[in-house]
């Protein structure tokens, strides 16, 4: 039976979260990650012989991605639905992203005279039943607590056979931040990530068919732990509603930066640890199995 997500107070304040993304220039430093993401999303989309006539880019923030899909489909009708209309309005200048996402955008401008932008919650959007053939979500769905739900809806927007694929970050992200707090309290630092297996099971109780579901470990190294600790709060922080309000002391601190310290590598490097999960998965059409049996695979790691 798959597990639900943890206790409210263990997942994400969504309030607090758009109100982070709210300002572009804090996460702008995190946009390096999500391209090279996006790469290796691309990357997996050569193993699928899908050709959408519509696909919905999910949490497409600033839009770097939108020109990218498009480049991928042109043929196709690229949409981008974000939570902040802050990040939408940057969204409407691709060209400021990454060499890839620039070419892109020259060649295959988004038309921003048709509605190409949507503001709207993921687990609640405002797009029709059986509207879309592909969607697409490249780090954002761990920013909602409760992953079922999320899938439950892109289902809902998708058509029969329709492609859905998402990466996200797994639990053995940021864990040397978690490990570094812990040395000064109990308060949790980052956000509990969802497992591979429990967000494969839960794509199977909201109706996807043979999901597939892999992760890789990347690992960012820093000179200092004040700049591995910068880009942490650029990846959006700790947006959790039992967070640690208060200000640290200087002995606190110390502490803190002391054991990140203690991670440095043989290289001079500090290194921070991020789990990327991968999935993609199919909607299927409405049927009864043999034995009221599904199947999920993972992908072993390499």
């Amino acid at each position: 039976m798959p597990q639900t997500d943890q206790n409210n107070s263990d997942q994400p304040d969504l309030a607090r979260v758009r109100a982070i993304y709210s300002m572009p220039d804090r996460v702008a430093a995190s946009d390096f990650f999500c391209r090279e993401v996006s790469q290796r999303m691309v990357e997996r989309l050569d193993l699928l012989k899908f050709v959408p006539e519509s696909v919905l880019d999910v949490g497409c923030g600033t839009g770097m991605d939108l020109p990218v899909l498009q480049e991928r489909y042109p043929q196709s009708r690229v949409i981008g639905l974000d939570a902040s209309p802050q990040r939408l309005a940057l969204a409407n200048k691709p060209i400021s992203g990454s060499f890839l996402a620039r070419i892109a955008a020259r060649l295959h401008p988004v038309d921003q005279t048709t509605q190409h932008l949507l503001c709207g919650d993921f687990s609640s959007m405002p797009l029709a039943s059986q509207s879309l053939d592909m969607l697409w979500s490249n780090l954002a769905l761990h920013w909602h607590g409760h992953s079922e739900t999320v899938f439950a809806e892109w289902r809902r927007v998708l058509r029969v056979n329709g492609l859905l694929m998402f990466s996200c970050f797994g639990p053995d992200t940021f864990k040397q931040i978690r490990q570094a707090f812990a040395v000064v309290d109990a308060y949790p630092h980052t956000l509990a990530f969802a497992d591979m297996h429990d967000l494969g099971d839960r794509l199977l109780a909201s109706g996807f068919t043979t999901p597939v579901v892999d992760m890789e470990m990347l690992t960012l190294t820093y000179e200092s732990p004040e700049r591995l600790l910068q880009d942490a709060r650029a990846f959006g922080g700790n947006p959790l509603p039992n967070r640690q309000r208060g200000l640290f002391g200087r002995r606190a601190w110390t502490r803190v930066l002391s054991k990140l310290e203690s991670f440095r590598r043989g290289d001079g490097r500090i290194p921070l640890t991020m789990e990327v999960v991968y999935g993609h998965a199919f909607k299927p059409a409405q049927k009864t199995g043999n034995a009221g049996e599904t199947t999920v695979n993972f992908v072993p790691r390499k």
